[in-house]
């Protein structure tokens, strides 16, 4: 008998590479998921886009932001994107981008929870509405620390990009889940 075949039988079926069955394993794949959303964060700061309005971004980290919302639900989603703002606003930003981000995270999460749980819209859609509602959280954040209305003028660009962005996101999170799913009776996330 060899030394695989002995692991494999000590090992409780639907055991696999990601284990999500047990407190210590969902936390170290959340701690694995938010270091992912702190390195795309890390991407996207050093590719910045050569646009006239200010504050267009791909949310490549918000990838991982759908996926936890999905796979964990909404408290460990907010946790994860509120740590990765955090983590972000310190390595690369500032305290007021740090507000920007959780002010936009907090809006779009609430609405994609609303969203997901009315089983009306897909993931694809899900996010799109996400992609929305965080930059109106954005901008309403802007308004509040400017005091001033003339950041509104921004906002149909951003929705817009917004809503682009997300179906792409959505896009990249409904083809991941879909391949897990198999995985999933397995044990493997």
């Amino acid at each position: 008998m060899n030394q695989n075949s002995s692991v494999s039988r000590h090992q409780s079926p639907g055991a696999g590479f990601f284990r999500t069955d047990t407190p210590a394993a969902r936390l170290s794949l959340l701690g694995l998921l938010t270091a992912l959303a702190v390195i795309m964060g890390y991407i996207e700061y050093r590719i910045p886009l050569p646009l006239p309005v200010p504050g267009i971004k791909l949310g490549l980290c918000n990838i991982v932001i759908v996926f936890v919302l999905y796979r964990f639900g909404f408290l460990r989603a907010f946790l994860v994107s509120a740590v990765r703002i955090v983590i972000v606003g310190l390595l690369f930003g500032s305290p007021i981008s740090m507000l920007y981000g959780l002010g936009g995270s907090l809006l779009a999460l609430l609405g994609m929870r609303f969203l997901k749980n009315s089983g009306r819209f897909s993931c694809i859609g899900t996010s799109a509405a996400g992609g929305a509602l965080h930059s109106a959280g954005q901008i309403a954040v802007a308004a509040l620390l400017t005091s001033g209305t003339a950041v509104f003028r921004y906002l149909p660009v951003l929705l817009l990009a917004g809503e682009f962005c997300g179906v792409l996101i959505g896009l990249v999170v409904s083809i991941v889940l879909r391949r897990l799913k198999s995985q999933q009776n397995q044990g493997i996330i």
